[in-house]
């Protein structure tokens, strides 16, 4: 039996998607979580197989989530979960060491068997994000500049475009305001902007935002 942690911060998916997946006779969910920070201290009591990791969450986020797990559970697999396809996201998962990445759209049986295949030991992609992740970089493909950023340049633009102070960001990531402001401006240089409203216009333009969370 597979025992599950399930994270998003939507009480209605949750319930939904945890109904959903008790129906399959080898799979558990142990645990639920609405966000970020809730799903770290839930892996600190327990030890699921799999956590469903939503991307798109206020506070810490589900990719600092990831990292933090990963971090202290390296053999926990992890399957992120999001309405957004394509930007950076997936690449920043994948370097930390997510092992699946599907679709919010996807149809029951596919999360089911993304659970399954990395399980096995193996990794799931939905085709969606397959089809970005290979034609990133070609001619033609306008790739998003913010997969120039580290994987915590990434998380303070989340926490930017959610409108966090620089004390908020620090707290959360557990850093201090200096090096806070240093990653934001290291950032602003990459993406060649000069402040939060290009930032939120540059994010708009690439679908790197959550619209539901500005």
């Amino acid at each position: 039996m597979v025992s599950v942690l399930l994270v998003d911060d939507h009480e209605l998916v949750r319930t939904g998607i945890e109904a959903l997946l008790n129906d399959a006779e080898d799979i558990n969910v142990v645990g639920v979580a609405k966000s970020g920070e809730d799903a770290v201290e839930a892996m600190a009591c327990q030890s699921p197989d799999v956590v469903l990791m939503d991307v798109n969450m206020p506070g810490i986020g589900g990719v600092e989530a990831c990292r933090r797990i990963l971090q202290h559970n390296p053999k926990v697999k992890i399957i992120a979960l999001s309405v957004h396809n394509d930007g950076p996201i997936p690449q920043q998962l994948f370097k930390l060491g997510v092992l699946g990445f599907i679709s919010k759209g996807s149809p029951v049986n596919e999360m089911i068997n993304a659970i399954r295949k990395v399980m096995a030991g193996g990794r799931y992609l939905c085709s969606e994000v397959a089809n970005n992740l290979a034609f990133q970089g070609l001619p033609g493909s306008h790739e998003s500049p913010f997969t120039k950023l580290s994987q915590r340049e990434a998380e303070v633009v989340t926490l930017i475009l959610q409108g966090k102070t620089i004390q908020e960001m620090a707290e959360m990531l557990l850093l201090s305001d200096k090096t806070v402001n240093t990653y934001r401006y290291r950032l602003y240089d990459k993406l060649n902007i000069k402040n939060d409203v290009e930032l939120t216009r540059l994010a708009i333009k690439f679908g790197h935002i959550d619209t539901a969370l500005i």
